[in-house]
């Protein structure tokens, strides 16, 4: 269906991008979750050969220019990989985010251009040990020496903790001040002094992608790794809404499209009581739930892709398109898998099929990148702050009513203290 909305040169993109899904060893993916593998750089590189990392960032720095909605169509073909290659993927698109708009020309050439060549893998240090969603909460501490900035903390769940060459670490600059004004974001190499990756976590899914814990001791910072402003953090945070959970949800699309062709495939060929499995609704129903999940998540998604892009009518707006999006296709992606391995029965419950490993990754989905449930606290802020500055357009229909004006006005009543009788 979406072949009627995409370009000839989207439609070129994504057949380079098939190309690179199709290059990736087997063997790497079953080494990646046998936790053989540690960080897959030769995927990066091969991504980074073909120009295909960093899509929308300008040319100079290694990127082509391209748009949210040309993201998303690779992302989803790098989802078909499953979770831990979509994963870091992904990242060089969040990270290059904060780079890209709000990191100076030094540090776009230091670390974004060679991140986008794939000499460099980057991470994100954000979740710290005592909570992800309270994120400025932070309790990692930055103060500035001189020309240094001294950090000390710890944060985990990292992915590429194991593997990156650099994170880009918040910390509290101004642990007095209002939340939102309270964090900076820095460049941090790994190989600096006081760095150190204390355990990389034993995952259920989402293996070989490095994560884990980083202590900060007393890490010396220049101060030209400063991102933005020393207080820029929440301003940063804000936008990094939108690659986080972009990616996330493009990425659940493919992981989702991977475990409903496996289905639909196995029910075509699988016979039970004499005919294919697929001619019984307890087996076709579950396929066409899955149909409509995964088409309707890929139309959010990809509006929100354009929405982004556009800039749409406010920040508030893309914050909660982005974010309807993020919990939509992760929990749609997630049934729709659950669906897979009902209708394969028994063997897709063993590693016969890959729908158990694509299982285990997508349950990671739905809480990262910020839980669903805050996923819902977003959307219905966002939408009562956008419905309720803008006043009634159109049509009032709550004035369509059956009751006298007079008598319905008297009915109405919003207020807790006892009403008077009249």
């Amino acid at each position: 269906m979406f072949e009627a909305v995409i370009t000839e040169k989207q439609r070129k993109l994504r057949a380079e991008a098939r190309d690179l899904v199709k290059s990736v060893p087997r063997q790497l993916l079953a080494d990646m979750d046998a936790d053989k593998v540690i960080y897959p750089k030769e995927f990066l590189h091969s991504a980074a050969e073909r120009n295909l990392l960093g899509l929308r960032f300008p040319q100079r720095y290694g990127g082509r220019g391209l748009k949210w909605e040309d993201d998303v169509i690779v992302e989803e073909e790098v989802g078909l990989l499953g979770m831990p290659l979509s994963c870091q993927y992904a990242l060089v698109s969040i990270c290059g985010e904060a780079l890209d708009v709000f990191g100076s020309e030094e540090q776009k050439m230091k670390y974004l251009k060679p991140t986008v060549k794939g000499e460099l893998c980057c991470a994100e240090a954000l979740t710290e040990p005592r909570g992800g969603s309270d994120f400025f909460g932070a309790t990692t501490i930055a103060h500035r020496e001189g020309d240094h900035y001294v950090l000390r903390g710890q944060k985990r769940f990292i992915v590429g903790a194991e593997g990156a060459d650099y994170f880009l670490a918040y910390a509290k600059t101004r642990p007095d001040a209002p939340s939102h004004e309270s964090l900076g974001m820095f460049i941090v190499d790994r190989k600096s002094e006081g760095v150190e990756v204390k355990h990389v976590y034993g995952l259920m899914g989402t293996r070989g992608n490095g994560t884990g814990r980083l202590l900060f001791r007393d890490v010396r910072v220049p101060v030209e790794n400063l991102v933005d402003e020393e207080n820029a953090g929440g301003k940063i945070f804000y936008r990094m809404m939108i690659p986080e959970r972009l990616t996330s949800a493009a990425g659940c699309l493919g992981i989702a499209r991977a475990a409903l062709e496996i289905a639909t495939r196995y029910s075509d060929k699988r016979e039970a009581f004499g005919q294919k499995i697929r001619n019984f609704e307890a087996v076709s129903f579950k396929i066409a739930d899955s149909i409509i999940k995964l088409d309707a998540a890929r139309a959010l998604v990809y509006i929100t892709a354009r929405a982004a892009d556009e800039g749409v009518d406010t920040a508030g707006k893309v914050r909660r398109l982005v974010s309807e999006s993020k919990r939509f296709a992760t929990e749609s992606c997630w049934e729709i898998i659950n669906n897979a391995m009902q209708v394969l029965g028994g063997i897709g419950y063993t590693n016969v099929y890959p729908v158990e490993r694509l299982l285990r990754d997508a349950r990671l989905a739905l809480m990262w990148t910020g839980s669903n449930e805050v996923m819902n606290l977003i959307i219905q802020h966002e939408y009562y702050k956008e419905l309720l500055a803008k006043g009634i357009e159109g049509r009032d229909i709550e004035a369509d009513i059956s009751l006298a004006e007079a008598e319905a006005a008297e009915e109405k009543v919003y207020e807790s203290e006892p009403v008077p009788v009249p």
